[in-house]
């Protein structure tokens, strides 16, 4: 299916193009009476991407149901389709995150020009040992990595393996490891030995790293164990990075937090500890819910980004995040959800940059509270649109993504092109 024509990106720009100027010289004088250099952010912004994952461009569901959308994409060459004009319109998202293995083709290298003929390369790969594949052998009902059974666990650590060469052939250089093994019931599960049985295992998938390759451990504190999970929390996820290696390090997800937790606290105790993988960008209201980035509680977003930057502006050693969207759509589009919260994550680092470093360092050894929030509070409520715009205006992309994606018809053509799914009970994200 063809692209978006840039024809029409340019006709849709062509309508703003005095507004975007005007905005954006206003913000820039705005911005200059607070000594900052628009020109100087806009660059930081404009070189900065978000991964897209691959199953993100599909409908979501939850436990109960999943109700599939028009154009819903077959297998991953349609995946990438979407992924080119998410791309396209919003110029934020360069790479591609596989999930393996629910995006597995017969030749990766047709799979890896396709992308480049989107613009697009490959971001971390992700493995699958959270549900049965067709055929195979053995079941991971009850755990994975750290099951009872020692086939079992050979064979969860054989197909992560086969996720790293998947990824060698496209260009990947890190593979994502989640497990969904714990427990439902007290007493079901021995804990320190499900522990160690997933260190025993997590230390072969580590041995067969690449040395230019990272492990991105991620945790979750619950789903789809309810009673305990083997890696629930940060500190469990430190614990087995830090036992596996310097190349294994703690992946951040938004959602996979007890409520009130202070997720931007546990950032920085990352960063200082330099075991920061990286973030899975979504926003949640009761728990794991995979909702679109920025779109329950923008502040806290704004909160993790500050720590970020500071730690940028800061030089630490060995900072080196990755970042991806990982979202389940279950009611909207998911080209533009993914859309919108690509710009959502952009806005917020440009917000997070506009932040007074000297100001609020001098602040926080004064012991200022009030001044110090207020200076993050600035840098938060400050309307950066025209800066965004500017951004993807300048790289070829929409002023406004979403108006320009509905215009162009994307969605139904790849109706026409596309078989209907048939949605049903036991949905899946």
């Amino acid at each position: 299916m063809a692209r978006i024509i840039q024809e029409h990106i340019a006709a849709h720009n062509e309508k703003f193009q005095r507004q975007v100027h005007q905005d954006y010289e206003a913000l820039g004088w705005q911005l200059t009476r607070r000594g900052v250099d628009i020109d100087k952010v806009r660059e930081q912004v404009a070189a900065f991407g978000v991964a897209i994952p691959s199953w993100g461009v599909g409908t979501g569901g939850t436990r109960f149901a999943r109700f599939p959308g028009s154009g819903e994409p077959r297998h991953v060459f349609d995946k990438i389709e979407d992924c080119g004009v998410i791309q396209q319109l919003a110029r934020a998202t360069p790479t591609v995150s596989l999930h393996i293995p629910w995006d597995k083709c017969s030749d990766w290298s047709e799979l890896r020009q396709a992308a480049a003929a989107q613009g697009l390369s490959f971001d971390a790969m992700n493995s699958n040992t959270f549900s049965d594949a067709k055929g195979q052998a053995l079941s991971y009902k009850f755990g994975s990595l750290s099951h009872t059974d020692a086939a079992t666990r050979a064979q969860a650590v054989e197909h992560n393996i086969e996720c790293i060469e998947i990824g060698k052939k496209i260009g990947s250089k890190a593979l994502t490891v989640w497990v969904g093994d714990g427990s439902n019931f007290p007493g079901q599960s021995h804990f320190r030995r499900a522990f160690d049985r997933y260190l025993d295992s997590s230390r072969q998938i580590y041995a067969a790293l690449p040395g230019d390759w990272r492990m991105f451990l991620e945790h979750k504190i619950a789903e789809p164990a309810f009673y305990s999970t083997v890696i629930q929390d940060w500190g469990s996820s430190y614990l087995a990075a830090t036992a596996l290696g310097p190349q294994a390090q703690c992946l951040v997800d938004l959602g996979h937090h007890a409520p009130n937790v202070n997720i931007e606290m546990i950032v920085a105790r990352l960063i200082a500890a330099g075991k920061l993988a990286g973030f899975h960008f979504n926003d949640s209201k009761y728990g794991d819910d995979d909702l679109d980035a920025g779109s329950v509680s923008p502040y806290r977003l704004f909160l993790v980004f500050n720590e970020l930057v500071a730690a940028a502006h800061e030089n630490v050693q060995g900072f080196q995040p990755a970042y991806m969207l990982d979202q389940s759509h279950n009611v909207t589009d998911p080209i533009e959800s993914l859309m919108t919260s690509a710009a959502q994550v952009l806005r917020t680092y440009a917000q997070a940059l506009l932040v007074d470093r000297a100001a609020l360092d001098a602040a926080q050894e004064a012991n200022d509270a009030m001044t110090a929030s207020q200076l993050l509070k600035t840098a938060f409520q400050t309307d950066v649109t025209p800066l965004l715009q500017r951004v993807r205006q300048d790289a070829g992309g929409a002023v406004d993504p979403v108006a320009c994606y509905r215009a162009s018809g994307y969605r139904q053509q790849a109706a026409q092109e596309r078989p209907a799914v048939q949605g049903g009970g036991g949905g899946i994200v």
